[in-house]
């Protein structure tokens, strides 16, 4: 197995790797970027974005992240396609192995692998994916203005979903599966007094309807067993996402979901020289932007480490 050295390992593209890797390589640092397998992110599965500052037409997503990658080029960034499959951490520099083929040595590392929507598995529900099935509100709500909609889901998420959907859209379902949420109980009473929020309670979803784009969906009682249809244009799923992390859980620190702890206001994490951005880190705000923001945090964070290193090393 071959091994190279580089000072700055990016790992995961997206929003935040390809803002890190443009910080890092203007600083001179030559960073080495690993798309992952996804490259772009979740962005590459989103047609339209209209609420990132500098696009005042809106852009599409895999658009985007084709720009963020051409910026980070023409700074000379070492793009590669490829996995990491496996890291070492346990002594510095720090190890990653990419597509089980050959060994990266890394002085420091910004860990950018994203997190993923869950969806619920329906065939149907894929098929319309982007024609109004989306796992994002704040992303995709506005394209839904005035029009009817429906959220699956019971914790905070789904509850902070369906009220903002409420304030632009005349009526909002929310499909809850047992008799009772599993959100904060400020948040339930937030959606239970919103007027135009429908819950529809002992409810899963039995099929999203539409051929081209979201018409409705069915609906089944899992206690009666009934089914029924409702007449909407979009379907959002808010039943969580799950960090991209797996590789890095017998190393670095993590909630119980799994996205990475950092020290406050840093992207630090518990080893010193790792460093984390964008979604991995982020269960609260998901949007491009703030990922975007925790990039350019990571590598000027790792760009300090680094000097401080150089620093400090005997004549």
């Amino acid at each position: 197995m071959t091994t190279e050295e580089v000072k700055v390992l990016i790992i995961g593209s997206g929003p935040s790797g390809y803002t890190a890797a443009i910080y890092a390589a203007r600083a001179g640092l030559n960073p080495v970027l690993i798309t992952g397998g996804e490259p772009g992110g979740q962005l590459t599965t989103t047609n339209d974005v209209e609420n990132f500052p500098g696009y005042p037409e809106g852009v599409n997503g895999p658009q985007m992240m084709m720009d963020f990658q051409k910026q980070a080029e023409r700074f000379d960034t070492d793009i590669r396609y490829g996995m990491v499959t496996s890291v070492d951490f346990s002594s510095y520099p720090h190890k990653a192995i990419v597509d089980n083929k050959y060994e990266i040595i890394a002085e420091s590392v910004i860990i950018s692998t994203g997190a993923s929507a869950k969806y619920l598995g329906l065939p149907s529900e894929k098929r319309l994916l982007n024609f109004g099935v989306s796992a994002c509100a704040i992303c995709d709500g506005f394209f839904y203005k005035g029009k009817e909609v429906a959220v699956v889901g019971a914790g905070d998420s789904a509850a902070e979903e369906a009220t903002y959907l409420a304030n632009i859209c005349p009526k909002v379902y929310l499909i809850v599966r047992r008799d009772e949420m599993r959100a904060s109980k400020i948040m339930q009473q937030r959606v239970l007094n919103t007027p135009n929020i429908e819950v529809l309670w002992n409810s899963e979803t039995d099929e999203v309807l539409g051929e081209k784009e979201v018409t409705g969906a069915r609906i089944l009682n899992n206690k009666t067993g009934e089914k029924s249809e409702i007449a909407i244009s979009g379907f959002f799923v808010a039943i969580g996402h799950k960090p991209n992390t797996e590789i890095f859980k017998d190393y670095l620190e993590m909630d119980e979901v799994g996205y990475l702890k950092v020290q406050p206001g840093t992207s630090k994490t518990s080893i010193e020289g790792v460093f984390v951005t964008g979604d991995a880190s982020d269960r609260v705000y998901r949007q491009a932007v703030t990922a975007a923001g925790t990039g350019c945090m990571g590598a000027l964070d790792a760009e300090k480490f680094l000097a401080a290193k150089e620093f400090d090393k005997p004549e």
